[in-house]
């Protein structure tokens, strides 16, 4: 669950060229703009099909540029059509699109005068968390505590690769994180790590007494009317569902480690079908389901004010650098992320577990939204396939411009 969407809407995203930032004329006619959006939906069904040929077993893109008229797109191998049809409003598993979420949450309850970002762990985990009086809530949610990432630690790899179904609590994945020495003094630098989550999680459900499904269900979910957003309390799915893939053993690339390359699940052509594996061990760092349309509902709701105060709300937006060599580069604020392309300066965050990847965008505003779905992941994580890869960001990029309204480069339009 590591966060890749600043490296790949970031640094390629300046290989697209200056061209894709200039908009459409303001003078074009209603034909104009139908014509353009035409245009611009053909291009990406283009693009999706390149990245499904290029190996990619199913992909799903929803993008809303503020227009009222948003582009769904679902496109999938052959082999994967005797398993599901995919469609655009299928659900999946968020990865760490499960942060801003989870986020939001802590900063609601901080508007309640519940908690304080300036908490330290200890006040609230005593004991739980060594140097736990030096981290702070506000440190756990943007990545600056120095924990240990839990998901490095072998002990979870079973789990990761469905295998070990074992229901892994909050307080069990951040004991994980913290048996590690920390990275570095709380405060001091950025580092990704799912360990700060698991404390958060352990904390929220510490202040409430509810379990994360209800406070997602109870504070998200159902005011929203997000009828697919879920925190799941098993395997199971409450509607049709994307089907998510790995390669098999004797087809994964040969840049994947081997503790990574025997996936539980049904084989077939060459792939195991790993979408009815326990997501448990992502816990507030990464179990959510969702759907392209629940999620862009919830980023307006979020962006425009509606779940949280303004105060909130600017700290939720108050960014630290990632890299502290480009202080005025790509930022992380709490649970989000931001950068700027050649199309606009983008909000939002990316999320990877065994069969999703997913990347989710806005503006600042949240009057435009985008979401793409790739129902594969361990290439990614392990950079083993430079063509889908290559194909992945050329979509992605793609994306971004059309949710800015700006058209899709010229380079990668097809």
């Amino acid at each position: 669950m590591r966060s890749r969407l600043l490296r790949s809407l970031t640094a390629s995203a300046l290989a697209v060229g200056l061209a894709a930032a200039t908009a459409p004329p303001a003078s074009a006619t209603p034909q104009a703009a139908r014509a353009g959006a035409g245009t611009q939906r053909a291009q990406l069904l283009r693009l999706a099909r390149n990245l499904v040929d290029a190996g990619a077993p199913g992909v799903i893109v929803r993008v809303d540029d503020g227009a009222g008229r948003p582009v769904e797109i679902a496109e999938q191998a052959a082999w994967t059509r005797r398993d599901h049809p995919l469609q655009a409003g299928d659900e999946f598993r968020m990865g760490s699109n499960t942060k801003p979420m989870i986020a939001t949450l802590v900063l609601q309850l901080a508007a309640e005068g519940r908690l304080a970002l300036g908490d330290p762990v200890e006040k609230w985990l005593p004991g739980q968390v060594p140097g736990g009086e030096a981290i702070t809530l506000r440190m756990l949610l943007n990545h600056t505590s120095g924990l240990f990432d839990y998901t490095e630690d072998p002990a979870i790899r079973p789990s990761i690769l469905g295998k070990d179904r074992r229901r892994w609590t909050q307080a069990e994945l951040l004991a994980l994180g913290v048996k590690h020495d920390p990275l570095f003094a709380p405060g001091t630098r950025w580092s990704y790590s799912n360990t700060g989550y698991a404390a958060i999680g352990a904390v929220l459900e510490k202040v409430t007494g509810a379990r994360l499904a209800d406070l997602v269900r109870d504070r998200i979910a159902r005011p929203l009317r997000l009828h697919h957003t879920y925190y799941p309390v098993g395997s199971a799915w409450r509607g049709p569902y994307a089907r998510g893939y790995e390669p098999d053993a004797d087809h994964m690339p040969a840049e994947v480690p081997a503790g990574f390359r025997d996936f539980a699940g049904p084989r077939h052509h060459g792939h195991v079908d790993v979408s009815g594996n326990d997501l448990a061990w992502g816990g507030a760092a990464g179990a959510v389901v969702s759907t392209t349309q629940d999620w862009s509902r919830f980023y307006t709701a979020l962006m425009s004010g509606k779940l949280l105060p303004a105060a909130q709300l600017a700290q939720l937006r108050t960014t630290v650098p990632v890299d502290a060599e480009h202080p005025d580069g790509p930022g992380y604020g709490l649970g989000i992320q931001t950068g700027t392309g050649p199309c606009g300066t983008f909000w939002g965050h990316d999320g990877g577990v065994p069969g999703y990847l997913t990347t989710t965008l806005t503006d600042r505003a949240g009057g435009r939204t985008a979401t793409v779905l790739i129902a594969t992941e361990f290439w990614a994580e392990f950079e083993a396939d430079p063509k889908i890869a290559e194909a992945a960001h050329a979509l992605q990029n793609a994306v971004t411009c059309t949710m800015f309204g700006k058209p899709v480069p010229a380079a990668q339009a097809g």
